[in-house]
């Protein structure tokens, strides 16, 4: 359950308002349309990807407290996966090739019957 960002209580994940201090949790009172907040004095351009590069549009930049476009930089970098390096690697194109490596099995060994008859 995520908590909300003026007061800090737990709410439902599809609460429009908090129901403790009546702060708005989603944009245009729409449940598909998060509306990300600051917390405490700080700005949310400081951390955000569309600040970074220099393609965001919105008013308020860079002194915005609520957004509805904010994309956290932090939890990019969480995403990326690093490559996969040696047998690693080997045992992945393995199981993805799994088919491929059957039907080229069933090839050679028809090729070596009609080869030893």
């Amino acid at each position: 359950m995520p908590s909300c960002p003026q007061c800090g209580n737990l709410v439902t994940a599809d609460a429009l308002k908090c129901p403790h201090c009546g702060t708005v949790l989603k944009a245009y009172g729409h449940q598909g349309i998060p509306l990300y907040q600051a917390k405490g004095a700080s700005y949310l351009c400081d951390r955000c990807l569309y600040h970074e590069d220099d393609s965001c549009n919105f008013p308020q930049r860079p002194y915005a407290k609520t957004c509805t476009l904010y994309s956290d930089r932090a939890s990019l970098e969480e995403d990326i996966v690093p490559p996969l390096t040696g047998t690693k690697a080997f045992q992945s194109w393995f199981r993805n090739n799994r088919g491929l490596l059957l039907l080229l099995g069933v090839i050679l060994m028809s090729v070596l019957l009609v080869f030893l008859r």
